[in-house]
């Protein structure tokens, strides 16, 4: 089953002479439980992309279908609807309430959404757990590491058990080590969780970590490479095509 379709998309900032075009009639499928990671040159339309498929925003032109849903035909209270218990985000800085604990800040979406107390944070001591934060549940995030909160915003994004994790530069934030934890974090989470998982990133090495990248280039589709998980020279691949891309 397809998750996500965009027929024709556009994104036009401004108008007349200050006009810019930020996506310009970009097609693509993505399917069922697939990693997906999105790279191009700076400005080339990455996060707006990401934005529009997240219903964060509106296209100018063109259409987004996610799981057979077309955004563009939903209320206002049918898309936040859809956006709260069918899509969940993850962005560069983690975005974490400082006076809330790892177990709180993780249970927050559901709570707001109606969720008692207690199965609540059943659901996010659960996620916390599978992502080995099981001694952390107490901890504020000033008290963890950045790939610790980073972990928490996963399960955050998670603990309303969605279809779709849009991350926008999630291990932008994060040194080496941890930048690689979290992108094996979000491998799993579309593999093992079986999540649809469409990620932005800039970095070669983080999105090797996909099953597939789209090449982005002044708001088009320029190319796409599907990754095999044997060949380990995967992130060099990766970079060599980017630079091609970018010259």
């Amino acid at each position: 089953m397809t998750t996500i379709q965009s027929h024709n998309l556009t994104k036009i900032y401004g108008k007349g002479a200050a006009a810019v075009t930020a996506l310009d009639y970009v097609n693509i499928t993505i399917k069922e439980s697939e990693f997906v990671a999105v790279m191009g040159p700076s400005g080339c339309g990455k996060s707006t992309l990401l934005h529009l498929l997240g219903g964060l925003d509106k296209p100018t032109g063109g259409e987004i279908v996610i799981a057979g849903h077309n955004l563009g035909n939903l209320s206002d209270d049918k898309l936040t609807e859809l956006r709260r218990r069918k899509i969940g985000f993850v962005f560069q800085f983690f975005n974490l309430i400082p006076v809330l604990s790892a177990v709180e800040n993780t249970a927050l979406p559901i709570t707001l959404d109606g969720v008692k107390p207690a199965e609540a944070k059943r659901r996010a001591t659960e996620w916390l757990t599978r992502f080995g934060m099981s001694d952390r549940l107490a901890h504020r995030p000033d008290q963890l590491s950045g790939g610790q909160q980073q972990r928490v915003a996963v399960a955050r994004a998670l603990v309303a058990e969605p279809d779709l994790i849009l991350a926008d530069e999630p291990t932008g934030n994060l040194d080496t080590y941890s930048g690689d934890e979290i992108a094996g974090l979000l491998r799993d989470v579309s593999k093992q969780y079986k999540r649809t998982v469409v990620m932005v990133t800039h970095d070669p090495r983080i999105a090797a970590y996909a099953d597939r990248i789209i090449f982005l280039k002044d708001g088009k589709v320029v190319d796409e490479a599907q990754l095999e998980r044997k060949n380990g020279d995967n992130a060099q691949n990766v970079a060599d095509r980017m630079k091609a891309i970018s010259d």
